[in-house]
């Protein structure tokens, strides 16, 4: 029988009149928040990234081809969930993790007096380095890790600034940063670089750029045509770059460059170059393999590299031939091209014997109006040469048993085989650029979902760049040049990233699978690289790391703490390390961080925001205090 209002008074039933009223009304909220498409407090409690769509979902696309789970599915007209930030939490429900939990780590600085600020482990072992039977063939120039790791923290220089931002960086950089004059008295009358004041000033000269390296680059293309900067010429190769002015100035034209000189006599001249924002990497052509795969540049450069190409039986020069592209070029400016003294007369012969042997062709030689020469060779394209020598010296190499990185690789003396697709059919020069960025890359598997994942990782990268790490993180990106994806994959972050004003320098582990072939197909740049070692370039040398899935595959191998040390040591004071990972790895990472005094923020239960400071440990503080 009904109950009217009227008994429920008179009863005294009106208690639970009013509490049946609050779970009617709780109900209506719940059935409102989930029929909501966006809740931020369903955001603050999830542990997953969330992608909705209309259409059915695919197979999800790997982080890493080694990793299908690393990475959600995403496919056309895809809706992403904007992460919200987490508070510091203490709860400890799963899924949380308290960020101001600090490891006990007692830090110190690294004791090697004024040589700690630019310290490389694996460049400046001075012990290995004395040890070495020879240093005929670069070998003090080339890697040797310490071991164990070192744990100490690099200091700053006395009188750090914030670095100067693009594109002024370009032609000037603060002095503080980067207190290294005596490039500026040893290049002098080749206006490289000048000391102004509080600034070192970068004019575009260099020792074959006599009116400017403008005037150098359009030398280039009048004299082959053929060259198209930023299209078929898209990814360079410039050897004993200098002070980078080649690469940074051909920015402008759409290319970008990979500038690499090793740490010598020419002070810090990798270290102008990242502080600039240009691209760059400490290396040698010694006696090991360059860290690229076969067949990645379009162009080699070369402006008086000092490097002889006929050494050791021609080795450099094949392994230049190793990295060049089929029907690539490769520019060499230097006095055997254009002088006539028996010494370079020498080197000429030299290099005419050798380039003729690996069926190089010279499709272009002249002289300018200051009297600089260069002269541009061109890869083959097919085996026709190869089969017409009379003597087949040096060889061709062996077909490759299994794929190997080039990582700790002796150089070879014969000549790399050309690239070939699943077919077996020869690859031919890569699509120009802007398409070659999201066009199928030659060497993609031959599988028949190879494509479909590569699409998918390219569109699930441009919702997650575009959607989450652009407009819901706390990062400035404003003030960010330099950027390193530690596990690039298929280069998908990179791509996302292309039009903002900084480059990207896409690693991949040597432990991961091979895709630094299908990056550089792609138009974009990268090393291959183990992170159980120190990564070949100067301390405060980038603005973000960006670490995807990472720590699982090299936890088994080295210690989280090591990995963190080089993340500290390679990150700009105020740079970013943008963690995307399980709650495990970030539970290890995050108190580490922490005892750098690092800032950090969760985002969403798998996105660690780590932000460096410029705290280093005091020589006067106490163990307590440290």
């Amino acid at each position: 029988m009904a109950i009217s209002v009227q008994n429920i008074f008179k009863e005294r039933k009106f208690p639970f009149l009013l509490a049946l009223t609050f779970l009617l009304i709780s109900f209506t909220i719940l059935l409102l928040s989930n029929s909501s498409s966006f809740s931020f407090s369903s955001l603050l409690l999830s542990t997953d990234f969330h992608v909705t769509t209309p259409q059915p979902r695919l197979t999800p696309p790997p982080r890493s081809p080694n990793d299908a789970t690393a990475v959600p599915s995403q496919t056309n007209n895809a809706v992403v969930s904007l992460p919200e930030p987490a508070s510091k939490m203490t709860s400890a429900t799963p899924g949380d993790v308290d960020l101001n939990v600090s490891s006990d780590i007692k830090w110190e600085n690294c004791k090697l007096g004024a040589l700690a600020v630019d310290y490389i482990p694996c460049l400046d072992n001075w012990q290995a380095i004395k040890e070495l039977q020879s240093r005929r063939r670069m070998e003090h120039r080339e890697r040797h890790c310490p071991d164990p790791s070192p744990r100490c923290l690099v200091p700053l220089p006395i009188g750090y600034k914030v670095p100067v931002r693009w594109p002024k960086s370009r032609d000037m950089i603060w002095y503080s940063n980067v207190p290294h004059p005596k490039l500026v008295e040893y290049k002098k009358e080749q206006n490289w670089v000048r000391k102004s004041g509080d600034y070192f000033v970068f004019p575009g000269g260099g020792t074959q750029f006599k009116n400017g390296v403008h005037s150098y680059i359009d030398f280039i293309h009048k004299t082959l045509p053929a060259i198209k900067w930023g299209k078929n010429i898209r990814v360079i190769l410039d050897v004993g770059c200098g002070v980078a002015s080649f690469g940074g100035y051909l920015l402008d034209k759409d290319v970008i460059t990979m500038s690499f000189a090793p740490k010598d006599e020419h002070e810090a001249q990798i270290q102008f170059a990242l502080e600039r924002g240009i691209p760059a990497i400490l290396s040698v052509i010694g006696t090991q393999k360059l860290t690229f795969p076969d067949n990645a540049y379009d162009l080699i450069h070369c402006a008086r590299c000092r490097v002889h190409w006929d050494g050791d039986g021609g080795k450099p020069l094949l392994e230049l031939n190793r990295v060049l592209r089929p029907g690539g070029y490769f520019v060499w400016s230097a006095t055997p091209v254009y002088r006539d003294d028996e010494r370079d007369r020498k080197i000429w012969n030299s290099m005419v014997a050798l380039t003729t042997a690996v069926c190089w062709k010279v499709v272009a030689k002249t002289v300018d109006s200051t009297g600089v020469g260069l002269v541009i060779y061109q890869k083959p394209s097919s085996y026709s040469c190869y089969k017409r020598r009379k003597e087949k010296l040096p060889p061709l190499c062996e077909q490759k048993t299994k794929q190997n990185v080039s990582w700790y690789e002796p150089l070879c003396n014969c000549i790399s085989l050309l690239p070939v697709d699943s077919m077996g059919n020869l690859l031919r020069w890569s699509t120009p650029w802007p398409q070659r960025l999201s066009s199928k890359p030659p060497s993609l598997p031959s599988e028949p979902d190879a494509e479909d994942i590569f699409n998918e990782d390219t569109k699930h990268w441009a919702a997650l760049v575009s959607d989450v790490y652009l407009d819901g993180l706390a990062i400035n990106f404003a003030r960010i040049r330099n950027v390193m994806d530690m596990n690039a994959g298929y280069g998908g972050f990179a791509a996302a990233l292309i039009k903002q004003p900084l480059w990207v320098m896409n690693v991949v582990p040597i432990h991961a699978q091979d895709t630094l072939s299908i990056i550089f197909e792609r138009g974009l740049i990268g090393v291959y690289h183990d992170w159980c070692e120190s990564f070949n370039t100067y301390p405060r040398t980038y603005d973000l790391l960006h670490s995807s899935f990472l720590f699982k595959n090299i936890k088994d191998r080295c210690d989280i703490v090591d990995v963190a040390v080089e993340i500290d040591r390679i990150l700009r004071p105020g740079g970013y390390l943008l963690v995307q990972d399980t709650m495990e790895t970030i539970k290890k990472l995050n108190p580490i961080l922490r005892s750098l005094h690092w800032s950090t923020t969760l985002y969403q239960g798998q996105f660690l925001v780590g932000e460096k400071g410029s705290w280093r440990p005091s020589e006067m503080m106490t163990e307590k205090e440290a």
